[in-house]
């Protein structure tokens, strides 16, 4: 319990699943569908507690914003929420495997991370692990929690139970709750959930509210029908892609003339009237033109390229598919043309045209065609073999001579002299890793991860605690920071902001402090020199 004071108690009536009401609802129309080559016809896809609240402000670790949150007192509940995930592990893509499981089951409790998504009337929409419909009780659980807050005239936002954090989000009519012991920060639950409501607003636009204020019983599932492997490809991606917290995007390496030839044939379809043509490999970009005046948040780039890859039925021919991009517009379709050239390589041209097939399709074979007589295609997967910036191939920064990073220098807060980096094991200094965000660009680059992080535990390990400094970098309450050094038993991490980039290393736990501060004056070197490789300088800069 913590000691901090606290506003008085208030008690939650017992919770029953008798809040939920399984009353089968009337569906709108499924804007999932998709139209594959020529075809216009579009295919379906207890007891009592106690809990003491007190504002966000009265706990520096807890929401900045007003809103309540909540440390449990009641001992059963407590036990119910700890037992959901104490030695389970969230490393599995997807749930059909154990869609049978429900809130009774062992191994559902076993879960590490939950994400659930509700209604305000309490019906399940989606859950991470488990049978939604299984789950009618425990969302009505959740609701009624989310409703009492409300009816009192606040809103919960975080409920503590031991290790746990119960985080909620409300959108409108649409609840959204991640339950976790991973130690992730709050800002950061709460970004994975934004994201994740983004996902359901790519798939039906924020229109379907409109359904809740006719029917408050209206149920949404079925409108979501067949796309759980989407929303689990982005549940798995909050464990392994910065895109998901730096709130940027990241582009495959490429010869500054590759790019540009990519560049010049997607400008011309541009300027036919498509809102935006986007050249993709995986999840990195190769080209991205907007039409004048027209700007792609990095959000909606990642929720696009998820929802893309994530859909099987893409790959096997080419697809024209509503889509809503939330930053753009959250009210609107517009239609994504979506065609792979190779297992890795794809194109999506964005139209606000629905019959618009026919001339995206010929724009797709003009762009096919010069994109393989420039040798691009060829180049794109030259580029995914080599993979990207290694710190074993960090150049030494030139002793003497102007440095193009000027003013931009990272100095010792001592008078010690800087000593000569010691080799160690990943690069100088035993230098493990870095990501460098651009600010202006809003693109990043990460780079490969050496020996020392080779197994998928080691990564995601490092990604969670580049996740914690990011959060703590751009703390509003006792920051924002310019610098920041940490060292515990697994790395020495070095966070460095200025007005132009972020960059965070990940060094040697023995690595010593002057050595990391001269290794990353390096690496930022290294970035500025190859840039033009590794960004697209030409993209516009987004103001959001």
């Amino acid at each position: 319990m913590s000691s901090e004071s606290h506003s008085d108690q208030f008690h939650l009536p017992t919770l029953t699943s008798s809040l939920f009401d399984p009353e089968e609802d009337s569906s709108i129309h499924d804007p999932n569908g998709v139209v594959h080559g020529s075809s216009s016809a579009h295919s379906q896809p207890s007891d009592d507690v106690s809990i003491r609240a007190h504002t966000a402000s009265s706990q520096p670790s807890t929401p900045s914003s007003s809103g309540y949150v909540a440390e449990i007192e009641d001992v059963a509940l407590q036990n119910e929420i700890q037992e959901l995930s104490i030695h389970g592990d969230d490393q599995y893509i997807g749930k059909p495997h154990r869609s049978d499981e429900d809130d009774a089951s062992i191994s559902w409790r076993k879960r590490k991370k939950h994400f659930f998504v509700l209604s305000h009337s309490g019906k399940p929409i989606y859950s991470r692990y488990g049978d939604e419909h299984k789950l009618a009780g425990f969302s009505a659980t959740l609701q009624a929690i989310i409703s009492f807050v409300e009816n009192g005239g606040d809103r919960v936002k975080l409920v503590r139970a031991g290790k746990h954090q119960v985080v909620f989000l409300v959108k409108g009519p649409i609840y959204l709750v991640c339950i976790s012991c991973t130690e992730e920060p709050y800002e950061s639950l709460v970004e994975q959930l934004e994201l994740i409501y983004g996902q359901m607003i790519v798939i039906l636009t924020k229109a379907v509210n409109k359904c809740f204020e006719k029917n408050p019983k209206f149920d949404m599932t079925p409108l979501l029908g067949g796309t759980d492997i989407v929303f689990s490809s982005l549940i798995h991606s909050f464990s392994w892609n910065p895109a998901t917290f730096l709130h940027a995007y990241t582009c495959l390496p490429l010869a500054y003339a590759t790019r540009q030839a990519a560049d010049a044939i997607l400008q011309d379809v541009a300027d036919s009237g498509v809102l935006f043509a986007i050249l993709m490999c995986r999840h990195k970009v190769i080209s991205l033109v907007g039409a004048q005046k027209a700007t792609l948040h990095p959000d909606d780039m990642l929720l696009l390229a998820n929802f893309v890859m994530s859909s099987e039925s893409f790959r096997t021919s080419e697809s024209f598919s509503p889509v809503c991009l939330p930053r753009y517009n959250s009210l609107a379709f517009m239609y994504a043309y979506i065609h792979y050239f190779d297992a890795d390589t794809y194109l999506m041209l964005l139209t606000t045209s629905s019959d618009a097939f026919y001339h995206l399709k010929d724009c797709r074979i003009h762009i096919e065609m010069v994109l393989l007589k420039s040798n691009v295609l060829s180049e794109v997967q030259r580029s995914l073999l080599d993979g990207g910036m290694r710190v074993e191939d960090l150049p030494p920064l030139p002793r003497f001579g102007s440095s193009q990073l000027g003013q931009n220098r990272l100095q010792l807060d001592s008078p010690d002299r800087l000593r000569e980096p010691n080799s160690g094991i990943g690069g100088d200094a035993g230098l493990w890793h870095f990501l460098y965000r651009s600010i202006y660009l809003d693109q990043y680059v990460s780079s490969e991860f050496s020996s020392p992080i080779n197994t998928p535990q080691q990564q995601k390990r490092l990604y969670r605690a580049y996740q914690k400094f990011f959060v703590s970098m751009h703390d509003k309450g006792i920051g924002p920071h310019k610098t920041q050094f940490r060292r515990d038993e697994n790395y020495v991490l070095l966070c460095w902001v200025t007005q132009d980039f972020e960059l965070y290393a990940a060094f040697d736990p023995l690595a010593d402090k002057a050595s990391a501060i001269k290794t990353c004056n390096r690496v930022c070197q290294w970035v500025k020199d190859v840039e033009n490789e590794i960004f697209l300088i030409g993209a516009t800069p987004y103001s959001w």
